[in-house]
């Protein structure tokens, strides 16, 4: 009797996940837990294993599709008792077809008039049949790029799959331009007569043909997310420039030590330490929105978000009880975070949880952005980058000093810009003064 596999439970608060990939075809039997389907949820992937081992009969979802929790995945005929199913394999083919024919169901056939697309390339022969050793990152990037990983031989250890073995040459991710179809008449013998002019396709630009990029996985997650975010909140942005010479000096004397221990440190643990200290004493930014029941809620801890540009697209990783760790603890953590999050390997639980936001391009952060809320948290923090000036001193002499820009963007409904203005004078205050800081690091 087929087995009906519906999308599992996969965390708390998911109501549903995007197909991100299949690992199987309709037709080709798999073994019980071997990979079945990656699924996107909260910018993190899951992959699904097969609950059963069996025939594939159909695939309820399509890439790109969304599945709410409880929807039908894949529909499986079950292994009978006693049979072995070898993983990855197609279904076998009736004694009597002939030696002409492929053991896996035949490829569609094109329609008439359009290009032939060729098959995506194997870095290899024929591959032992077995489980395919990859990352979800290596599977995802196979699949953008149309690369059947089945047919790849791993260089890995083991026969694992790794990146450089998936840079042969791809078939094009976009097909040529169909040729134009002609207009059916409405009748028999009726000559065929053109669409009216609003109907009619329009003309191909002139520099040649336009590539359509689906919005999909990640990036289908950051473009709703966003759009949320501007529709809901009512944004405010208040920029203050800091001198942080002595927050520089400090730095380049404490890089030598850090370093030693195998962990690069950035501005990002000062800013971190010194936002806390801005929470504590504005404890209002520290929060979300609940828009259902109207409320806001404002967290005794302090779970600072560090937006991390990916392959992908931009995510979010937590550095969850951020007041209970050290400056060394607080760099080690997020140049892992950085590194995981950019090979794919982030779990969900690491992926949320924020109560406050900083983005920040590092070399590139240029003069003055408006950062977009990481909705429902109520403020985020754009960083910019460091640059050296002149300046007036108090004393009426001018001398060089390294300056930087901060601009935090706040939910207008709920923080007044006077608050905002306050917080960030308090954070100043510490980068500007970067030994207070000492007393937040224990």
């Amino acid at each position: 009797m087929p087995f009906e596999f519906r999308l599992p439970d996969i965390g708390e608060g998911v109501a549903e996940g995007e197909i991100v990939q299949w690992f199987v075809k309709e037709g080709e039997t798999i073994r019980e837990d071997a990979p079945l389907v990656s699924v996107l949820t909260d910018k993190a992937n899951v992959e699904i294993p097969s609950p059963k081992a069996g025939r594939v009969l159909q695939l309820h979802a399509q890439v790109g599709e969304k599945v709410k929790v409880g929807g039908l995945l894949v529909t499986i005929e079950p292994t009978q008792a006693g049979a072995s199913v070898p993983a990855g394999t197609s279904a076998p083919a009736p004694p009597a077809a002939s030696a002409s024919k492929s053991t896996a169901p035949p490829p569609p056939v094109p329609p008439a008039g359009a290009a032939a697309v060729p098959p995506a390339p194997s870095t290899g022969g024929s591959v032992a049949p077995g489980p395919v050793l990859a990352t979800p990152y290596l599977r995802r990037l196979a699949a953008e790029r149309g690369i059947d990983l089945a047919r790849v031989r791993g260089s890995g250890p083991g026969g694992r799959i790794v990146e450089a073995d998936l840079l042969a040459p791809a078939a094009p991710s976009v097909a040529p331009p169909k040729a134009p179809e002609p207009s059916r008449s409405p009748a028999a013998g009726a000559p065929a007569v053109p669409p009216p002019g609003p109907a009619a396709p329009r003309p191909s630009p002139p520099d040649g043909d336009v590539q359509r990029i689906p919005i999909r996985g990640l990036r289908r997650v950051i473009a709703d997310h966003m759009a949320a975010s501007v529709r809901t909140a009512a944004h405010f942005t208040y920029v203050e420039e800091i001198d942080v010479s002595e927050l520089v000096r400090l730095r380049e004397r404490m890089t030598k030590h850090v370093e030693k221990q195998g962990v690069r440190l950035s501005y990002l643990p000062f800013l971190v330490k010194a936002i806390v200290a801005g929470l504590r004493a504005h404890p209002r930014l520290n929060a979300t929105v609940d828009d259902a029941r109207n409320e806001l809620v404002v967290y005794p801890s302090y779970h600072i978000g560090i937006a991390t540009a990916t392959p992908d697209g931009l995510i979010v990783p937590v550095l969850h009880h951020a007041e209970r760790k050290s400056l060394l603890e607080l760099a080690r953590e997020i140049q892992d975070l950085g590194e995981r999050g950019r090979a794919g390997k982030l779990t969900r639980a690491e992926l949320t949880g924020g109560t406050f936001t900083i983005t920040s391009l590092g070399a590139l952060g240029g003069v003055l952005a408006t950062p977009i809320l990481n909705y429902p948290e109520v403020g985020i923090l754009g960083v910019h980058r460091i640059v050296r000036r002149p300046v007036y001193r108090a004393d009426g002499s001018i001398g060089p000093a390294d300056l930087m820009n901060l601009s935090i963007s706040l939910d207008h409904r709920l923080i007044d810009g006077i608050e905002g203005a306050q917080f960030l004078a308090t954070v100043k205050g510490y980068l500007e003064d970067p030994h207070q800081l000492f007393a937040e690091m224990a």
